[in-house]
C-alpha cells in the first residue's frame, strides 16, 4: 500500500517522505514521481498538485491536502471524481494563525509603519491611536481559523465583528452573515482581515466594490489565499487613500514574482505565506492520525465538502 507525496519543491517532498515514513511504517511513503506502480497507491499527500498527477492513480482512497485549504486540489482539472478530500488541521496550525492576526492587527492598531518611518527619519514623533474597544476590526470567514483569530482579537478588547456565508456565533464577536449581511458588517471595519475559504464565490472578493465599503482609510489584512484579491484594485485604493496599510500573506502568484509592485510599497507588508505556516514534524503527525483513522472507519475529522470547496 503506497502513500504517494507531492509538493511542487522536491526538498520539500523529501522532507515529508521521511517524516510520513516514520509515522506509517505499514505504508511504502515515496515522492509521488517516483511511484512505480500505480495501482498501489491509496493515499496522496499533496500541495498544489499538477493537471493529472492524481489521476493516475485508479485506487486511490483519498487525497490528503497539506493545509487547511483544498483549492489548490480542486484547481485539477482531471482531479478524479468521488475521492474523498481530507484537509490538515490541528490546534499548532489555529495557533500560528492566531498569533499572525493578533501580530498585524495590532501593528495597524498602532500605526507601526509610520512609527517605523519616523525612526528611519530621526523623527521623535509620538503617534495617538484610540483603545483597542475603540477600534473595529472585522474578520471574513468564520472557520476553525477565522473564528479562533476573532476570538483572540475579541480577548485583546478590539471591538470585534466577523462575517460569514451562512452565519456563526463566536463568542464577544458581533457577527453578520450572507450577502445582505455584508455591507452592514464592512460598513464600520477600521481594520479588515480575510480568512475566507476560496470558492467560486469569493474569488476576486477583495476588489474595488468591497474596499469602497469600508471606512476611509482602512486597513486589510489578507492570509487566507491570493485569489481573493484583486491586485490592481488594491493599489488604486491605496493610491487613493482609500485604504492605508495592507499586509499580505497570500498572493496571485507565489512566490511573488521579484518585479511585483506589492515589493517597494510602502503601504504594503509583504510575508511568503507563513501566517498558518505546516511544519512537516507537526503536519505529519496530523496526517499520519488521518490516514490511519480514515483506513479503518473510511471517516475522519477533517473530511473536507469539495461541492462547498472547503
Amino acid at each position: 500500500m503506497t502513500v504517494a507525496v507531492y509538493l511542487p519543491l522536491e526538498e520539500k517532498t523529501h522532507w515529508w517522505v521521511e517524516q510520513l515514513s516514520a509515522l506509517l511504517p505499514d505504508h511504502e511513503v515515496v515522492p509521488l514521481d517516483a511511484v512505480s506502480d500505480p495501482g498501489t497507491v491509496r493515499y496522496a499527500v499533496v500541495w498544489r498538485p499538477r493537471t493529472g498527477d492524481l489521476a493516475r492513480f485508479a485506487a486511490l482512497k483519498a487525497i490528503v491536502s497539506i493545509g487547511a485549504g483544498i483549492d489548490h486540489v480542486l484547481a485539477d482539472g482531471a482531479l478524479p471524481a468521488c475521492v474523498p478530500i481530507i484537509r490538515t488541521t490541528g490546534r499548532d496550525l489555529t495557533q500560528r494563525m492566531r498569533e499572525y492576526v493578533a501580530l498585524h492587527v495590532l501593528r495597524h492598531h498602532r500605526d507601526m509603519p509610520r512609527q517605523l518611518r519616523a525612526q528611519a527619519e530621526r523623527d521623535w514623533h509620538a503617534i495617538v491611536v484610540p483603545v483597542a474597544p475603540n477600534r473595529t476590526v472585522g474578520v471574513m470567514g468564520l472557520g476553525n481559523l477565522g473564528a479562533a483569530a476573532a476570538e483572540t482579537l475579541a480577548g485583546l478588547g478590539f471591538a470585534t465583528r466577523g462575517w460569514s456565508r451562512r452565519g456563526r456565533d463566536v463568542p464577544g464577536v458581533e457577527t453578520f452573515a450572507g450577502a445582505e449581511g455584508l455591507g452592514a458588517f464592512l460598513s464600520g471595519c477600521e481594520i479588515l482581515v480575510n480568512l475566507l475559504p476560496l470558492t467560486a464565490d469569493t474569488r476576486g472578493i477583495l476588489d474595488r466594490s468591497l474596499f469602497d465599503k469600508l471606512p476611509r482609510g482602512a486597513c486589510v489584512i489578507n492570509c487566507a489565499r491570493g485569489p481573493h484579491l484583486v491586485d490592481d484594485d488594491l493599489l488604486a485604493a491605496l493610491d487613493a487613500g482609500q485604504i492605508k496599510q495592507a499586509t499580505l500573506d497570500v498572493f496571485n502568484e507565489e512566490p511573488l514574482p521579484a518585479k511585483h509592485p506589492f515589493w517597494t510599497r510602502s503601504d504594503i507588508t509583504v510575508t511568503p505565506h507563513v501566517a498558518s505556516q505546516i511544519d512537516p514534524g507537526t503536519g505529519a503527525r496530523l496526517i499520519a492520525k488521518n490516514i490511519r483513522t480514515f483506513e479503518v472507519t473510511g471517516a475522519c475529522d477533517d473530511l473536507a465538502d469539495a461541492e462547498r470547496g472547503y
